[in-house]
C-alpha cells in the first residue's frame, strides 16, 4: 500500500477492533522491472477504463529510481467519475484484482492484485478531489528530487522490515513519524515549485510587474 494510504487503514482497522493484519514485510532495492511493470498494468486500465480516464499516474516508492520498497507497484489512475468505476469491477476482477471499495479511504477505489504475495495495487481518484492526487504526487516528485531524503527513508524502511517481518501495522507505526514529516515538506515543495513556474510563465507573457 502506498506511504499515504497504509497508516490509514491500520488505523481504522484499530478503531473498530479488528485483529491486527499478518503480512510479510519485504523491502528490496531498487528493480528498474518495477518501471516496466507500471507501464504495462497502465496499458490494461486505459484499455478497462477507456474515456473514463483522465490520467495513470506510478506513485509511491516503486516509482523512485534508487530507492528501496516493497516490491508492490502502486498506480493511481485518476478519473471523471469513481462512481462509475465500480461499473468496471468485473474487468479488473478478470485482470487478477480484488476490488476492495474505499477500503478505508472515502473518496477513492482501491484493488489489490497477487493475495498474500501482492505485486500491484491500485488507488483511484476523482479527478475534483485534488487533496489526494496533489499529496501523492508531491511526495514522488520530492523523494525524487531529494536523494538525501529518499537515502534516509529507504534506510529506515529496511530497518523496520527486519524488525517486523510479519507485521505489517508495527512496521506502518514505525514509519508515521517521518511519512508526516516528509508530506508536510513535499507539499511545501510542491506548492514552491509550482509558484515558480507561474510567474516563470507569466514573465514569458510580459505580465509579471
Amino acid at each position: 500500500m502506498s506511504e499515504l494510504t497504509a497508516k490509514s487503514v491500520c488505523r481504522r482497522r484499530a478503531e473498530r477492533g479488528e485483529e491486527k493484519l499478518v503480512q510479510h514485510v519485504i523491502v528490496t532495492s531498487y528493480d528498474p522491472r518495477w518501471k516496466v511493470m507500471f507501464e504495462e498494468e497502465a496499458e490494461e486500465i486505459k484499455r478497462i477504463l477507456g474515456s473514463e480516464l483522465v490520467a495513470v499516474c506510478h506513485i509511491g516508492s516503486t516509482a523512485v529510481e534508487g530507492l528501496a520498497a516493497k516490491p508492490v507497484i502502486d498506480i493511481m489512475p485518476v478519473v471523471r467519475s469513481v462512481q462509475r468505476t465500480d461499473n468496471f469491477n468485473v474487468q479488473f476482477e478478470a485482470l487478477g484484482y480484488e476490488c476492495m471499495g474505499e477500503f478505508g479511504i472515502p473518496g477513492r477505489r482501491y484493488y489489490r492484485k497477487g493475495g498474500d504475495e501482492r505485486t500491484h495495487q491500485i488507488h483511484i481518484f476523482e479527478e475534483a478531489n485534488r487533496h489526494d492526487i496533489i499529496r501523492h504526487l508531491a511526495v514522488r516528485d520530492y523523494l525524487r528530487s531529494h536523494r538525501q531524503d529518499a537515502e534516509l527513508y529507504g534506510q529506515l524502511k529496511r530497518r523496520l522490515a527486519q524488525r517486523f517481518p510479519y507485521d505489517i501495522e508495527s512496521y506502518c507505526d514505525g514509519k508515521d513519524g517521518f511519512v508526516r514529516e516528509l508530506e508536510e515538506k513535499a507539499l511545501r515543495w510542491y506548492r514552491e515549485q509550482i509558484a515558480g513556474s507561474t510567474e516563470m510563465a507569466k514573465r514569458e507573457r510580459g505580465e509579471s510587474r
